[in-house]
């Protein structure tokens, strides 16, 4: 099992002018809720740790979340209303945010929400985007992941947003934190280079590897992706895809890469160190070919797992 921590709220896309304004489609996202779903579709059991608001678009959120089986028993509900994440696409599909709510439910997780005890069924925490660097929830996670990355994969992808926390050295700094306990760090070259401006890929990750990171995997969007440990760095080609749009893209990409390791039995911070390159590379394959899915369609909408090809054995 999987417990996923951080935000759920809606993507509103812009759909056509209307004789009196604008009419907007809005769909559940997060990076985390997307993980979430992610997961449950290809088939892994996973749970939902994050504050849901109690107003209708939370009822939304509650009520996709369990038609796709995620479990919601840590889920908490408040009173704040749910962050709106403006979407614009450019030309190339590529989306832009912008983010509107500064008191909403998902920056509402306290440490005193937190489940006092895991399942011994949970093989990893997923972390990752705003809620690790907007308060109170980025105290109550980085308690979580101190008592838990003993016992348990921690994976984190930073999914940096400028527009929700603009101060640049509050998200290194988290980075920079997280890696220094986490098993698998997955980043886009994009928040790379914001983060590490002129610091190549190589750089980045031989600092995490020393830092204690198991497993770096950078992506490049239609170049592929690089995974690297601490004896290997193995490169894969991007699917070829007519690609709608990349929201949802890296989420994607992130299930289906936990989704790899959890099937083959490598998911424990004990075989998370000693993956080959014949690991790393059946892994970004198959994370890559549910990544290429995603950009085929509409927004978020992660694959399901018949839509993938078979699992290459961990060999």
């Amino acid at each position: 099992m999987f417990m996923v921590c951080g935000e759920a709220l809606m993507d509103v896309f812009a759909e056509s002018d209307t004789p009196t304004g604008m009419a907007l489609d809005a769909r559940i996202g997060g990076s985390p809720l997307n993980v979430a779903i992610g997961l449950a579709r290809l088939g892994c059991e996973a749970s939902f740790l994050g504050a849901l608001s109690r107003g209708f678009l939370g009822e939304r959120l509650v009520h996709a979340l369990e038609q796709e089986g995620v479990d919601l028993a840590h889920a908490t509900r408040v009173d704040a209303p749910t962050t709106l994440g403006v979407v614009g696409l450019d030309a190339t599909g590529s989306p832009s945010y912008a983010f509107y709510g500064q008191s909403c439910a998902d920056r509402m997780l306290r440490v005193e929400d937190l489940p006092a005890d895991l399942d011994d069924k949970v093989e990893a925490l997923h972390f990752g985007s705003y809620s690790m660097v907007v308060e109170p929830v980025a105290s109550a996670h980085r308690q979580l992941v101190e008592r838990e990355r003993s016992a348990r994969v921690i994976a984190y992808d930073p999914n940096v947003r400028l527009n929700v926390e603009p101060d640049q050295a509050r998200w290194l700094e988290t980075v920079d934190w997280m890696a220094r306990r986490v098993h698998l760090l997955k980043i886009s070259s994009e928040d790379l280079d914001l983060l590490k401006p002129g610091v190549t890929a190589i750089k980045a990750a031989s600092d995490w590897l020393a830092a204690g990171v198991s497993l770096v995997v950078i992506t490049h969007g239609s170049r592929g992706a690089v995974g690297f440990t601490a004896t290997d760095t193995v490169g894969v080609q991007a699917q070829p895809v007519d690609v709608v749009d990349t929201v949802g893209a890296g989420d994607s990409f992130q299930a289906a890469l936990l989704c790899w390791l959890s099937e083959q039995g490598l998911l424990s911070p004990k075989a998370m160190s000693t993956l080959t390159a014949q690991n790393v590379k059946h892994a970004l394959d198959f994370a890559g070919s549910a990544a290429a899915i995603t950009c085929s369609r509409r927004g978020a909408d992660l694959p399901r797992r018949v839509e993938l090809p078979a699992m290459p054995s961990r060999g």
